[in-house]
């Protein structure tokens, strides 16, 4: 009776902690990698220059005509020393990625388990580019090169699986996780625009509503990542031009809070209210509390004054 307290306890937990999504079960169901083969031809390469991937696994019955997709996560890199370190990783580069992947969650074909979309066909994007799935330039100084190319990752991706029944969709779902959860909100509106007319689509963010905000310093430290991240990987060509017409500052259409006003597409937005990623990097990046004074507040929420809570909550 102990044991199995413990594992309940244990899985609560984790399905707190780690993703609303997280299930608890030891069922689990590996989907092999679908190397995306004409990607080359158009410039469609992972950092490295490796082929883009996904995973596939078939829908069936009611579900045969319904598709979700999901965004793999995994932050990002905003300058060339970083994004050379990740290409030789399998954050930029399907050559390090495992060939299977476990379905399990959202993604999983239980029904117990995933009521929703257990028989609809299920796809995960492998994340390769270090900028959500968003940039079209290259780096090539005659000693290293980098492909910074998500856009037409993406794209390339989706044509791939348009003959593969996505363009007969009925329904469907664009979701992601963290920076996949970002890249929803830069690509929702072009997603819709891709399958037909009369389906049924709508967006999911877990965990990718990034803010702009001033950290304690009273700088807009996530502001200066992002801004060097769109500058790098050219992404600001790709950003609803609806946005970047609105505003003189067309790099901030890559926040979620701007790029949301311009997307009619129906949309989900989960996300924690004391969000650790933002907390730690966007509110109390470590530049500006040299001292540690946030440690303890960072390394364990509830010990957090009423002032630093509010201040905080995201």
């Amino acid at each position: 009776m102990m044991k199995i307290r413990i594992e309940i306890t244990l899985c609560l937990l984790l399905f707190l902690v780690l993703a609303p999504f997280c299930i608890c079960s030891g069922e689990r169901l590996p989907v092999g990698m679908t190397l995306v083969r004409k990607a080359t031809a158009h410039g469609a390469v992972c950092l490295d220059g490796s082929l883009p991937a996904y995973h596939l696994h078939r829908g069936f019955g009611a579900g045969s005509n319904n598709w979700i997709l999901q965004f793999e996560g995994g932050g990002w890199c905003n300058d060339i020393s970083s994004c050379l370190e990740r290409a030789k990783t399998r954050r930029g580069s399907t050559r390090y990625m495992s060939k299977l992947e476990v379905f399990s969650g959202i993604l999983s074909n239980n029904a117990s388990l995933n009521p929703d979309f257990y028989n609809w066909n299920r796809v995960k994007l492998r994340y390769c580019d270090g900028a959500s799935f968003s940039g079209d330039s290259k780096f090539d100084n005659g000693t290293s090169l980098l492909y910074f190319r998500g856009q037409r990752i993406w794209e390339a991706i989706i044509h791939d699986l348009l003959p593969k029944g996505l363009s007969r969709a009925r329904k469907a779902l664009l979701s992601g996780c963290s920076a996949g959860g970002l890249a929803t909100f830069l690509h929702c509106h072009n997603f819709t625009k891709m399958l037909p007319s009369n389906a049924s689509v709508k967006c999911l963010s877990d965990a990718g509503f990034f803010l702009d905000e001033r950290d304690i310093s009273l700088n807009y430290s996530m502001r200066s990542f992002y801004h060097d991240l769109v500058a790098l990987q050219g992404i600001e060509q790709n950003l609803n031009p609806n946005c970047t017409r609105s505003t003189s500052n067309p790099k901030l259409c890559f926040f979620p809070q701007y790029a949301l006003n311009y997307i009619s597409t129906p949309y989900f937005i989960l996300n924690s209210a004391y969000d650790v990623f933002q907390f730690h990097h966007s509110l109390v990046p470590p530049s500006p509390d040299l001292h540690g004074h946030w440690n303890r507040c960072k390394l364990d929420p509830p010990a957090c004054s009423a002032t630093r809570s509010v201040y905080c909550k995201v």
